[in-house]
């Protein structure tokens, strides 16, 4: 069958830019893809330790849920954010949240970011495998050649989890963004890429394990 040519002066079709939904799977965790229905379970979550009143990330609090929501499904819709909950496959309940977002298609990369956890799946295995099955599906599933990581300066304790990743530091980039709260934020830019993953995905895996 011949391809479909507009005619002279009908507009082009816009190309299809969403991706299908898809859930990833691990042993802890599942990423489901973040919909409207998730509200009052994300607002479960982020009461698990009031993550909200947190100044070092944006987690979302009952006045800004939908808006959360909202941006996360509008940048689904443009193509360039795949947002998830995360499930806690052992109890059932939604966890937390996480996104690639910056998805840059023609140049094969994105960031992950917009990660939170309740505070009781803070200290166990949900983050590694949630960045881990991310990492899987960007590199192995989206053909990416980068991904990055950028968390505030002031942010230690998630620096050094991205370190533990396997991620590469790159250098702080100053002023990259407002707070809610007013403040500056200088945030630290990190990246692993393709040829650093194969080396990545074992050490995760080896982690994992045990």
């Amino acid at each position: 069958m011949p391809r479909h040519r507009p005619r002279p002066g009908q507009p082009r079709r816009r190309p299809e830019v969403v991706a299908p939904l898809v859930a990833l799977r691990g042993t802890a965790v599942e990423l489901q893809p973040l919909e409207a229905s998730h509200r009052a379970a994300l607002l479960e979550a982020a009461a698990d330790g009031e993550l909200w009143n947190m100044t070092l990330t944006v987690v979302p609090d009952p006045a800004t849920i939908d808006t959360y929501i909202a941006t996360a499904l509008a940048g689904r819709e443009a193509g360039t954010v795949m947002p998830f909950a995360i499930l806690r496959r052992d109890s059932g309940r939604i966890v937390g949240s996480t996104r690639f977002w910056k998805i840059d298609r023609v140049n094969r990369k994105l960031e992950i970011g917009h990660t939170w956890l309740g505070d009781s799946a803070q200290r166990s295995a949900v983050n590694t495998e949630a960045k881990f099955l991310l990492l899987r599906h960007a590199f192995e599933a989206m053909d990416c050649v980068r991904v990055q990581f950028t968390t505030d300066e002031l942010n230690k304790t998630s620096r050094a989890a991205i370190l533990r990743l396997g991620a590469k530091q790159e250098g702080i980039v100053r002023h990259e963004r407002i707070m809610p709260d007013g403040r500056k934020r200088n945030s630290v830019r990190f990246s692993i890429i393709d040829s650093e993953w194969p080396a990545v995905k074992a050490a995760l895996e080896r982690r994992l394990a045990r």
